[in-house]
């Protein structure tokens, strides 16, 4: 008798994990966020808000969310393999597209006997989310912020700026250290160490939810295409239903402190691998959110290769200029050189305020230069050079970006910088020309020196220009 109990027992235990349940926790590794209202966004008040950012009132259920990053331990034992730029066990993975995250959470589903959230078709192309499957899945954005303010509305889950000691990013610039900087103002969090790799998962202390690095070492991707808010009420909202580019959130270990903020948003096309984004995981906490979500990707109908190009660019101090020129020279394409109707001043220390107010406060300055629509048209290549100013791109740049459509363009980005490469500058144009393709970008340290000519040359064969 005793042993067919027991067998009935069994028997119905496989039955409910074949229909999706138990939703307990995976592992002590997984914390409860419990559900609740909290308001999505930064006030315009923040410093170094972004107009993406629009404040909402959003409503989420339940969820469990894992204490630390996705390990490359952990990831190299379900797929086979580590991408990673980094190597060691307990680092976090990164370098995975969007669409390699959501492959691997269907993949550890199995292997721990939960049900797979996502079907993907298409190549890709089409993921369809079952939200009443126990399986592994990456949060939402609503999900991921409310888990990382921990019940509170300032930029971070702590008034205590995070700083290098607790956090692992570009910590030669903390959040406010411009503007602090350059009005002689006291710092709260001064410069720290930048450590140039990522470190080991819980290396510091967690968040009130008990999330480890929910700032920091690795982006984590979400499930979201990304789009535009709506400031109407929400209750767990997914993201539009369609897009370019896929959300990631919490910054880097080579991002500045702006960027950590709790509303900061990032994207990248879904097949992008980033050497500063990795994933988290969540899985449901109960039964309560029903329904099936599918989201498909809109592919760019930019041409592969290119017909006919456009050099634009914007240069300070000559760097980013000499780089246009090695182009042109290299391809023959028409060049133009962005001026403003008030031009920066030509005073290092006067336009370092001026500039980083134009960032702060998002400024778009007009531009003098202007560019004939239908000469725009003929057009289905725009290679657009900039200095990397804070880690982003210089502001006359956000103009030259809505104040032209670049839609089915293919946009090639360069930039000169002095030791940060790109920051966040190539999300900063995703952002602004969603409707584009990009492609990889060229850095360029300072002027380039002797071998800008070899580095350009390589280039643009790598991106099929030569």
């Amino acid at each position: 008798m005793k042993k067919l109990i027991l067998s009935l027992l069994l028997a119905l235990g496989v039955l409910i994990m074949a229909n999706g349940a138990p939703y307990s926790a995976p592992s002590s590794d997984f914390v409860l966020i419990k559900g609740g209202s909290f308001t999505m966004g930064s006030p315009e008040s923040e410093d170094w808000r972004s107009n993406d950012e629009v404040q909402h009132r959003v409503t989420v259920a339940s969820f469990y969310m894992s204490k630390y990053e996705v390990t490359q331990k952990l990831w190299r034992e379900v797929t086979g393999k580590n991408p990673g730029a980094f190597t060691g066990d307990t680092l976090p993975q990164e370098s995975v597209t969007w669409l390699e995250a959501v492959e691997f959470c269907n993949a550890l589903s199995k292997r721990d006997g939960r049900t797979p959230v996502y079907t993907i078709t298409g190549n890709g192309t089409t993921v369809s989310w079952n939200r009443e499957a126990n399986g592994y899945r990456l949060p939402t954005e609503a999900e991921w912020e409310y888990a990382a303010r921990a019940g509170t509305t300032t930029p971070f889950y702590s008034r205590k700026v995070p700083g290098a000691e607790n956090v692992n990013f570009y910590g030669h610039y903390p959040y406010q250290i411009e503007q602090n900087y350059f009005n002689n103002e006291v710092l709260e969090t001064r410069p720290g160490v930048y450590r140039g790799k990522t470190m080991p998962v819980g290396s510091f202390k967690a968040n009130p939810n008990g999330l480890f690095d929910i700032y920091g070492n690795v982006g984590e991707w979400c499930f979201d295409f990304y789009g535009e808010y709506s400031v109407a009420s929400q209750t767990n909202p997914t993201g539009p239903s369609s897009g370019t580019r896929r959300v990631n959130r919490g910054g880097g270990w080579n991002d500045f402190g702006k960027n950590l903020r709790s509303a900061y948003r990032a994207a990248a096309e879904q097949n992008t691998p980033l050497y500063n984004v990795g994933l988290r995981l969540v899985c449901n906490a109960d039964d309560s959110v029903k329904g099936t979500i599918t989201t498909t990707e809109i592919k760019s109908s930019a041409n592969t290769t290119v017909k006919k190009a456009l050099i634009i660019y914007y240069s300070w101090s000559g760097n980013t200029r000499g780089v246009a020129k090695e182009i042109a020279r290299q391809t023959g394409f028409d060049s133009i050189e962005l001026e403003l109707v008030k031009p920066y001043s030509t005073n290092y220390n006067t336009v370092l305020n001026e500039a980083q107010r134009d960032q702060h406060k998002q400024i778009r300055p007009a531009l003098k230069t202007k560019i004939d629509p239908k000469k725009w048209a003929e057009y289905d290549t725009i290679i657009i050079g900039y200095p990397n100013w804070w880690a982003s791109i210089p502001m006359p740049i956000a103009t030259l970006l809505e104040s032209y459509d670049f839609s089915g363009k293919k946009i090639l980005p360069f930039c000169s910088h002095g030791g940060g490469r790109f920051g966040q500058s190539l999300t900063a144009i995703a952002k602004l020309a969603p409707k584009a393709k990009m492609e990889e970008g060229l850095s360029i340290h300072y002027s380039g020196g002797s071998s800008l000519s070899k580095d350009v040359e390589k280039w643009l064969k790598k991106t099929g220009v030569k």
